[in-house]
């Protein structure tokens, strides 16, 4: 496929991208090129990663503080150590997550990302507000369920806008620099709940109460900064100057060939559920979300089985998310750096493998805790990785508005997995759910190596020229191969 930048300075395809002319930094020489680019992709980076990620990191606060809320008071209050009540409250949450990933990646384009994610997170934010005054448990279902219908949209509509911005070898990074931070951030939910819960009594509210009613009315404020902020999709972007704007679709248009949106169809949409790789990402990513919503529910709940006082067990909950940013970060840059993915999920599923056994057989309590850091390590890694294969082995818009949404939504039924087989009645241990779990890492090693092999025919299969027709041409786009 050609180069962004001979395409750039040629001219000799089209002289217009979307109507806009880029004849002005045509023909410059390499310097001033280079200088152009990263100037346009550094503004790019800090105009579309950093926002995203706090408002990511926030929806993941307002998601996981569940746990932490039950060990503020929470559970006693509500009565949720009665039978499975915890795991149901969890475990309701994801099934209008899941069902609402496609419906709303297809509405994002209609309405717009700014107007369609403001609106979501103003939502959510309004329902994690109202979670702190609910009498019974019964109420609080009914927050969950309205909670994960408005969470939905929202983790499938930032990987599709952020995959539209970059090239295929520039991806891996920036999700993960997205997701991590907003892990990072995240992490930092059961200190900040402590704090929070420090208020227990204050205006005749419980520190539990005082959880959601203030992290709800932080997201509702997010919720409107992202109206006024979201820099939305390049085409239709407000921060760069034309030229830049041009440029941007270009050497997307390059690298991929898919810079503007094709219509997108209901024939369309089968074709591409059609295709076995989308629902193998799917299960990857599925096995990967496991650990993490695992960690993100229990990890609190296992410390305190170690004999952690409460307090403590919420501040030692934190710690493994920092080694798990610096991990995955550096598998991120290897992956883009030498342009291959399937090794390194393999690896860093094998790192949450090992976690996961010490975690369940480990005899002292350190070590037990030191298996936290690599489930966190494994699984931090991994989702960031699953999310850039994909990305980079679909064409056009409309399949990666499917496959994005179809990968998170599997990703949720991950979170219904932790949320299940970490029962009550295996505390504080929860040896089957780390079998599960752990299963769950042998799984991707299995799928990322079958995809491997067959993406390697494949390419091989292209080169040769015999494709069904003696074609050359996968995805149909010349020129493109996958990504193994």
């Amino acid at each position: 496929m050609a180069d962004s930048k001979d395409q750039f300075s040629s001219g000799t395809d089209s002289e217009k991208n979307d109507g806009v002319s880029i004849t002005s930094v045509r023909g410059g020489n390499d310097t001033h090129f280079q200088a152009f680019e990263r100037r346009t992709m550094r503004l790019v980076d800090f105009r579309v990663l950093p926002l995203l990620a706090v408002v990511y990191a926030i929806a993941l606060i307002d998601r996981i503080n569940l746990g932490v809320a039950r060990t503020a008071g929470m559970g006693a209050d509500l009565n949720l150590a009665v039978g499975s009540r915890f795991s149901i409250v969890t475990c309701l949450y994801f099934i209008p997550y899941i069902l609402g990933q496609l419906p709303g990646n297809l509405v994002l384009r209609l309405l717009g990302a700014r107007n369609w994610l403001a609106f979501c997170v103003v939502a959510w934010g309004a329902v994690q507000l109202g979670m702190g005054f609910v009498p019974t448990w019964g109420w609080l279902i009914l927050c969950r369920v309205l909670l994960g219908l408005f969470e939905a949209p929202f983790f499938p509509a930032l990987v599709y806008i952020i995959s539209t911005w970059y090239k295929r070898y520039e991806v891996q990074k920036r999700l993960a620099a997205f997701y991590l931070s907003s892990i990072t951030i995240s992490g930092f939910s059961p200190i900040i709940a402590y704090g929070l819960s420090l208020l227990d009594g204050k205006k005749g509210i419980a520190g539990w109460e005082w959880i959601f009613i203030i992290e709800g009315a932080i997201t509702i404020a997010l919720g409107i900064v992202l109206f006024y902020a979201l820099p939305d999709f390049p085409d239709k972007n407000t921060f760069l100057t034309p030229e830049q704007t041009a440029f941007v679709l270009k050497r997307v248009e390059d690298d991929r060939g898919d810079s503007i949106p094709d219509k997108i169809t209901f024939k369309k949409i089968l074709t591409h559920l059609g295709d076995w790789t989308i629902w193998a990402y799917g299960v990857m990513f599925m096995c990967a979300t496991t650990p993490a919503y695992a960690m993100s529910y229990f990890i609190s709940i296992i410390l305190e089985g170690m004999g952690y006082k409460a307090k403590s067990a919420l501040l030692l909950s934190a710690p493994p998310y920092g080694p798990a940013f610096v991990s995955a970060m550096a598998f991120a840059w290897l992956s883009d750096k030498t342009q291959i993915r399937s090794p390194y999920i393999a690896i860093q599923a094998v790192i949450g493998i090992v976690g996961l056994a010490l975690m369940a057989y480990a005899p002292q309590n350190g070590v037990r805790y030191f298996g936290t850091f690599l489930v966190n390590a494994g699984s931090s890694g991994c989702i960031p990785g699953i999310l850039a294969y994909g990305a980079n082995n679909v064409v056009s818009q409309s399949k990666r508005v499917v496959q994005s949404a179809v990968t998170v939504a599997f990703g949720g039924i991950g979170g219904i997995i932790a949320s299940t087989v970490f029962r009550e009645v295996d505390r504080p241990k929860y040896v089957p759910g780390l079998w599960v779990t752990l299963g769950m890492q042998v799984l991707i090693v299995v799928l990322v190596g079958v995809m491997n092999l067959h993406f390697k025919r494949m390419n091989r299969l292209c080169d040769e020229g015999k494709l069904g027709g003696g074609r050359k041409v996968l995805e149909g786009q010349p020129g493109f191969r996958y990504t193994l």
